[in-house]
C-alpha cells in the first residue's frame, strides 16, 4: 500500500460508548459536572447528561446570551463546573471555576445567582514585585510569545470530587525570578490542601539542549505549560513544551512533593513539546497515559530516548510502553508539520485518534494534513516504508490547532473536527462517521461557516439523544496577538451539523444581542446543566435559554482594544462604544481603569448615570507608554446588568 493510502484493516467488533473515569452514564442525578479538559480522561468533549439544552430549543429566538462575568485577564483554561457545592457561610451552589493568564482563580455562581465571586484567588503580589510572567523577547528573557502579553494560568486544571480539590500550575515573575508553581486548592473555599503550593523543579540525565555535566534541567522561564493537567490513579500530570525540551511531570496528589516522577522527550537533543495546543494530556481506562510530540529529533527506533514528532503511550510511571512516528518524520520535523500541535482523542474499541499540522513538503496527493487512527493495544511504532496504522484519513489543508470531539447517537456514531486549511483561513467544522471501528473517508457533513483559527468542539446530549455540537470561533488567525474580535458561540445538530445558533445572529436592527468578550484561540465550550460558559480575554460569557427574563443588558462595540505599537511618551486614543440593548434602563454607577499598568491608561466618557434601552455612549481610552513592550488595562464599568461591573480589556505597545 502507498504511503498515504487509506488502510482499511477489520476491526470485528461493533463500536460501543466509550467507558472512561469520569465519564458519567445519562441522567440528570448522576451528573457530577465538567472537572477535567475536554470532559473526561480520553477527551472526548462529550457531556450525555444535558437534559435541558435540545436541538429543538436552542435557537435565535429562545437561546441566547444571558449575562457575563468580568476577569482581571485572559482565559485560556476550560471553565470547569462543579454542581452542588457548599461554601461556608454562602449555601449552596452550582459553580464554574475560571482562571485567568493574571494568575487568578475564581469561583462564581454558574446561574448568575450573584454578581460577585463566592471567592477569588490571586497568587500575585505587583506591589511586591511578583506578576505574571510578561512576554518579551530581549536577550536575557527570551520566551514564546504565543501568548500574550503575559502569562500565568495557561492550562487547564483538573477538580478531584473524593477530596473537593482543584490542582492548578501558576506561573510568575518574582522580581526577576521566575518560578511555575502547583497548587492543591479546596474548591470550597480556596485554602491550599496537601502541603502544597511546591515550586516546580526537575532534571533527567542527557546531553541535549542546555544540558550541563549530562544533566537537562527543566526550566521555570522558558518551559510554556499548556496542555490540560490529567489526574489520574491519585497523580496529578503536568505536561510542558519549551524551547528546549518538552517534559511530563506527576506529582503524589495528596503529599504534593512527593513522588515527583519526570520524563523528558528529548533529552539528549532539543525542542519535542507536549503542548497539544491546550488540550490535555489523555489516558485509558487501564492506567496508560498518551501525548503527543512536537517537532525534534526522532531515534527512539535505532535505540535513542529522543521522541520528536511522534504520539507516545506512557505507563503510570512515565515509561514509554509505545509509540507511533510518521514515516516521513524527518520531513516533518525539518518543515514544523509535527504532530504536537493537537491532542489525542480515546475512541472505543482500543482507539485512538491523533491529528496535527500538515500540507506541503510532506503531504502529497492531495496536499493536506492526515488523521491518523491507532490501535492503543500496539500504537504502531516506526515503519520506512508504510504506517502501521488502522487508517489515516485526509484532514484539513494546513492541519490541527485543535482536537476533535466523539459522539454516539441514537443512529450513528461521529468525530467532529475543524482545523485550518491556509493561514487566517479556517477549515469547516466537518463530521466523520464511524462505522466498524473506521472514520469515513471523506466528511458526511460540513458546516456553512469555517474557524479562521479552528476549533475544538464540545458535544452535549442526553445519552443518545438530543446531541448538540458547540464550537467557539475566534475571527482571527492564530498568530494575531492578541485579537480584537468577539468569540461566537455556534450550535450545530450533532447528526448532520444544521446549524441551530450563533451568537453573532442579529434579531433586528439593533446591535447583536449576544456579542460576547474578546475571543481567544484554543477556546472549548463547556455545557452544563443547561446553560455553555465560554472563556475570553475578558470575560466568562454565559449562554442558556432566554425565558421572560428582562432588564438592562450590555452590549460593548469591542469588548477588548489593542492599540498601534507608540513612541513612549507619545498619547494614542480610540473612541470605544458601551450600549444598552436589553429591555430596561441601566444604571451606570462608575467608569474607572483598573488592573497591572492603569496608570499608563486614562478614560473619558459621554456615559450619563442612567442609560435607558437602546441608547449608547462612547468611553475615549488614552494610552501613554512608559516602558517598553506590552502593557495592559481595563476600562471597569460597575453598572446594574446582571454580572457587574463588566469590563473592555486594553492592550498598549511602547516604543523607540
Amino acid at each position: 500500500m502507498g504511503r498515504y493510502m487509506l488502510k482499511q484493516f477489520a476491526i470485528a467488533s461493533a463500536v460501543v460508548s466509550v467507558v472512561l473515569t469520569c465519564l458519567a452514564p445519562a441522567g440528570a442525578q448522576t451528573f457530577t459536572g465538567v472537572i477535567t479538559q475536554h470532559n473526561d480522561i480520553g477527551r472526548s468533549g462529550q457531556n450525555l447528561n444535558e437534559t435541558i439544552l435540545t436541538p429543538a430549543n436552542v435557537s435565535p429566538t429562545t437561546f441566547g446570551k444571558l449575562f457575563s462575568y468580568s476577569v482581571d485577564g485572559q482565559i485560556y483554561a476550560q471553565p470547569l463546573y462543579v454542581p452542588n457545592v457548599n461554601f461556608p457561610g454562602q449555601g449552596t451552589h452550582n459553580v464554574i471555576y475560571v482562571e485567568t493568564q493574571n494568575d487568578s482563580l475564581y469561583a462564581f455562581d454558574a446561574d448568575g445567582l450573584q454578581s460577585t465571586p463566592l471567592f477569588q484567588l490571586s497568587f500575585i503580589n505587583p506591589a511586591a514585585g511578583i506578576t505574571p510572567v510578561p512576554c518579551k523577547t530581549d536577550g536575557n528573557t527570551d520566551i514564546t510569545c504565543g501568548v500574550y502579553p503575559i502569562y500565568g494560568i495557561n492550562s487547564t486544571p483538573v477538580i478531584d470530587l473524593s477530596t473537593n480539590t482543584i490542582y492548578l500550575v501558576t506561573r510568575t515573575d518574582n522580581n526577576g525570578t521566575y518560578y511555575q508553581t502547583l497548587h492543591a486548592l479546596d474548591i470550597t473555599n480556596g485554602m491550599e490542601k496537601f502541603y502544597g503550593p511546591v515550586n516546580i523543579s526537575g532534571s533527567v540525565p542527557g546531553t541535549g539542549a542546555g544540558s550541563k555535566k549530562g544533566v537537562v534541567a527543566w526550566d521555570p522561564l522558558r518551559d510554556v505549560q499548556r496542555a490540560g493537567l490529567l489526574e489520574l490513579n491519585g497523580i496529578i500530570y503536568i505536561g510542558w513544551a519549551g524551547a528546549a525540551h518538552g517534559w511530563i511531570m506527576g506529582y503524589n496528589a495528596t503529599n504534593l512533593k512527593e513522588p515527583n516522577l519526570i520524563f523528558n522527550t528529548t533529552p539528549n537533543a532539543q525542542l519535542g513539546g507536549v503542548w497539544a495546543s491546550g488540550n490535555g494530556l489523555a489516558a485509558d481506562a487501564a492506567g496508560n497515559i498518551y501525548a503527543a510530540v512536537g517537532d525534534a529529533t526522532f531515534d527512539a527506533n535505532t535505540g535513542g530516548s529522543d521522541y520528536g514528532d511522534s504520539l507516545l503511550q506512557l505507563n503510570g510511571d512515565l515509561q514509554v510502553l509505545s509509540y507511533f512516528t510518521p514515516n516521513d518524520e524527518s520531513c516533518r520535523a525539518l518543515n514544523d508539520l509535527d504532530l504536537g500541535s493537537a491532542g489525542p482523542i480515546l475512541l472505543p474499541n482500543n482507539e485512538l485518534l491523533i491529528a496535527g499540522k500538515g500540507g506541503a513538503p510532506c503531504d502529497s496527493n492531495p496536499v493536506a494534513s492526515r488523521m491518523y487512527l491507532l490501535n492503543t493495544s500496539d500504537l504502531g511504532g516506526y515503519n520506512a516504508t508504510t504506517d502501521q496504522d488502522l487508517e489515516e484519513v485526509i484532514g484539513s489543508d494546513l492541519g490541527y490547532w485543535s482536537s476533535p470531539a466523539y459522539w454516539q447517537g441514537a443512529a450513528g456514531t461521529y468525530v467532529y473536527s475543524a482545523g485550518v486549511n491556509s493561514p487566517g483561513v479556517g477549515d469547516y467544522l466537518k463530521l466523520f462517521s464511524v462505522s466498524g471501528g473506521l472514520l469515513s473517508t471523506t466528511p458526511t457533513f460540513q458546516s456553512t461557516d469555517t474557524y479562521p483559527a479552528g476549533a475544538t468542539p464540545s458535544v452535549s446530549s442526553n445519552g443518545t439523544t438530543n446531541g448538540i455540537v458547540w464550537t467557539v470561533k475566534r475571527p482571527e488567525a492564530i498568530g494575531v496577538q492578541p485579537g480584537v474580535g468577539a468569540a461566537v458561540l455556534y450550535a450545530y445538530d450533532a447528526t448532520d451539523l444544521n446549524p441551530l445558533y450563533n451568537s453573532a445572529q442579529a434579531l433586528s436592527d439593533k446591535v447583536p444581542r449576544d456579542r460576547g468578550g474578546c475571543a481567544n484561540k484554543f477556546a472549548v465550550p463547556t455545557i452544563a446543566n443547561g446553560k455553555v460558559y465560554v472563556g475570553t480575554q475578558n470575560e466568562l460569557d454565559v449562554f442558556g435559554l432566554l425565558g421572560t427574563s428582562k432588564g438592562p443588558n450590555v452590549y460593548m462595540g469591542n469588548p477588548c482594544w489593542t492599540f498601534a505599537a507608540s513612541v513612549l511618551g507619545t498619547p494614542v486614543s480610540e473612541n470605544l462604544l458601551f450600549a444598552n440593548n436589553g429591555t430596561a434602563a441601566m444604571t451606570i454607577s462608575s467608569i474607572a481603569i483598573t488592573g497591572n499598568n492603569a496608570a499608563d491608561f486614562t478614560q473619558t466618557h459621554t456615559c450619563a448615570a442612567t442609560l435607558n434601552p437602546d441608547k449608547e455612549c462612547v468611553i475615549t481610552v488614552t494610552f501613554t507608554a512608559s516602558v517598553l513592550g506590552p502593557e495592559w488595562a481595563n476600562v471597569t464599568i460597575t453598572d446594574s446588568a446582571v454580572g457587574s461591573p463588566h469590563n473592555i480589556y486594553l492592550v498598549g505597545v511602547g516604543k523607540n
